[in-house]
C-alpha cells in the first residue's frame, strides 16, 4: 500500500475534514448545491413545462429550456478566464464568490414573480442565476487549494461534493414536501409551494455561504486595485493559453474534461424533462432526484477515499463507463421503476466523476494561478454544456423522439474517455 494511502487513516481523516477552513470551504457546496437541486435539476424544469410554458408541445418546450441553458453556458465560457485572472491579480477570489452568490440568489429569488405563460422572464432570471452559480463555483474550487495540501485534495474535493449532496438533499426534501403536503406549511398549494422554494433557495444559498467569507485567502505579493487588475488580467490570460500550448498534460486532461463532464452537466438539466416527455408522473420524477441526493451523499465520500487508493484518473474513468451505460439504459426505460434505477447509478457516480475531476486538475494548476487556471476549468465545462442541452433538444425535435435526444449523449462519454487516456499522472501504487 502506498504512503498515499496509508494517509487515509481515520486519525488523518478527522484532522483534515474537522479542519475550520476546510469545513467554511465545503459549506459553499452545501449552499449552492440547493440551487443545483431544487432549482436546476428539480423544480425549474418541471415548472417550466408545465406552468411557464403550459399548452406548448413537450419537444418545444424542451428546445427551449435546452436554448436557455445553452445561453447560459456561453456567457460563463467566455467570462470565466477573464474572472479568475482578475481575480488572481487582485486577490479577489473571495469577494467575487460574494459577488456571484448574492447575484444568483436574488435572481433565484425573483422566479417567485413570475406570472404563468412568461417563459421569457423566466428564462432570463435563470440564465442570469445560472452565472451566479456557475462563477460561483469557479471561485469556489479555486479556493481548494488554499485551504488544503495536495495531498489532500482528493479526500477534501469529495467532502465538498458529500455535504452538496446532503445540503442539497435535505433543502430539497423539505422543498418537495412544500408541494406535495403545503397545508403542513399553510401554504395554499402546491403551485405556491414550487415558487415559495425559489425564495428558500436564495436565502440558503446566502446563508451557508458566509463561512467562506473568513478563509484565508493566498493573496497576490503586491494585489492590484480592481482597474488595473483588469488589464493585467487580460495579459495574464493571453500567457496562460501560452502555457496550455506547451502543457500536454493539462491540455489533454481539459479536452477529456470538456467532453465527458458536458454529458454529466446534461443529464443533470435534462433528465427530469425527459422524465416528463416519456410520461412519467412529477412524483416520481421528484423521487428519483432525492435518490439521487441521499446516495450521492456517502458515495462521493467513498471516492474521494478512491481516489486515494488507485488515483483520481483510474476513478473518473470508473465514472466515465457508468455514464455511458446510464445514458444507453435511458433510451429503453418506460417506468418510474426504470427511472429509480438509473437514478441509483447517477447517485453512485455524479459526486465521484465531479471532485476527482477537480482533484486532479487541482494537481495540474501552476502555484499561484488558481483562479486563473479554474477560470479556464471553468471555461471548458461551461463551453461543452453549450453542445449537450442543445444536442439533446435538437435531436429530440427533428426527429420527434426525445428517447434519441437523451441517448445521444453517449457519444460525449466515448470521446472525453479517449482524451482521458492521453493524460498522464502518477497514480498511487
Amino acid at each position: 500500500m502506498s504512503t498515499q494511502a496509508l494517509s487515509a487513516s481515520p486519525s488523518r481523516l478527522r484532522s483534515v475534514l474537522l479542519r475550520k477552513p476546510v469545513i467554511a470551504w465545503a459549506l459553499c457546496d452545501w449552499a449552492n448545491s440547493a440551487f443545483a437541486t431544487t432549482v436546476m435539476a428539480g423544480f425549474f424544469p418541471i415548472y417550466f413545462k408545465q406552468y411557464w410554458n403550459a399548452g406548448i408541445e413537450a419537444t418545444e418546450s424542451t428546445f427551449r429550456l435546452g436554448l436557455a441553458n445553452g445561453i447560459a453556458s456561453l456567457i460563463i465560457a467566455v467570462l470565466a478566464p477573464l474572472l479568475g485572472a482578475i481575480a488572481d491579480k487582485g486577490s479577489a477570489r473571495i469577494k467575487l464568490l460574494a459577488l456571484f452568490t448574492v447575484l444568483g440568489a436574488t435572481m433565484t429569488i425573483g422566479l417567485y414573480w413570475v406570472a404563468q405563460g412568461h417563459w421569457i422572464v423566466a428564462a432570463l432570471l435563470y440564465v442570469v442565476a445560472s452565472l451566479g452559480f456557475w462563477h460561483g463555483n469557479q471561485f469556489y474550487d479555486s479556493l481548494m487549494t488554499d485551504v488544503a495540501e495536495e495531498r489532500d485534495y482528493d479526500l477534501v474535493s469529495g467532502y465538498g461534493y458529500a455535504l452538496g449532496y446532503l445540503g442539497g438533499g435535505l433543502l430539497f426534501l423539505v422543498n418537495v414536501l412544500m408541494t406535495t403536503k403545503p397545508e403542513l406549511f399553510g401554504i395554499a398549494d402546491a403551485s405556491a409551494g414550487v415558487r415559495l422554494s425559489f425564495i428558500t433557495v436564495g436565502v440558503w444559498w446566502v446563508v451557508f455561504t458566509i463561512p467562506a467569507m473568513f478563509i484565508k485567502e493566498n493573496r497576490a505579493a503586491a494585489p492590484l486595485p480592481f482597474g488595473r487588475a483588469i488589464t493585467a488580467g487580460v495579459k495574464e490570460l493571453l500567457e496562460t493559453i501560452r502555457h496550455l500550448r506547451s502543457d500536454r498534460t493539462l491540455l489533454w486532461f481539459l479536452l477529456a474534461y470538456w467532453f465527458y463532464i458536458d454529458g454529466v452537466n446534461t443529464i443533470v438539466k435534462m433528465s427530469v424533462d425527459y422524465g416528463l416527455s416519456l410520461g412519467l408522473k412529477t412524483d416520481s420524477l421528484i423521487t428519483a432526484l432525492l435518490l439521487v441526493q441521499f446516495i450521492g451523499f456517502p458515495a462521493a465520500l467513498a471516492f474521494g477515499w478512491l481516489g486515494k487508493r488507485i488515483g483520481p484518473r483510474a476513478g473518473i474513468f470508473i465514472g466515465i463507463a457508468a455514464y455511458a451505460l446510464g445514458s444507453g439504459y435511458a433510451y429503453f426505460m418506460t417506468t418510474a421503476a426504470d427511472f429509480y434505477g438509473l437514478a441509483v447509478l447517477i447517485g453512485l457516480v455524479q459526486g465521484g466523476i465531479q471532485s476527482l475531476s477537480r482533484s486532479l486538475y487541482g494537481r495540474l494548476v501552476p502555484p499561484g494561478k488558481a483562479g486563473e487556471f479554474f477560470g479556464i476549468y471553468n471555461l471548458m465545462g461551461k463551453a461543452s454544456s453549450i453542445l449537450g442541452p442543445m444536442l439533446t433538444g435538437v435531436v429530440g425535435l427533428a426527429t420527434h423522439d426525445s428517447r434519441l435526444g437523451i441517448v445521444s449523449v453517449s457519444i460525449l462519454f466515448v470521446i472525453g474517455g479517449a482524451f482521458l487516456t492521453r493524460v498522464r499522472v502518477q497514480e498511487p501504487a
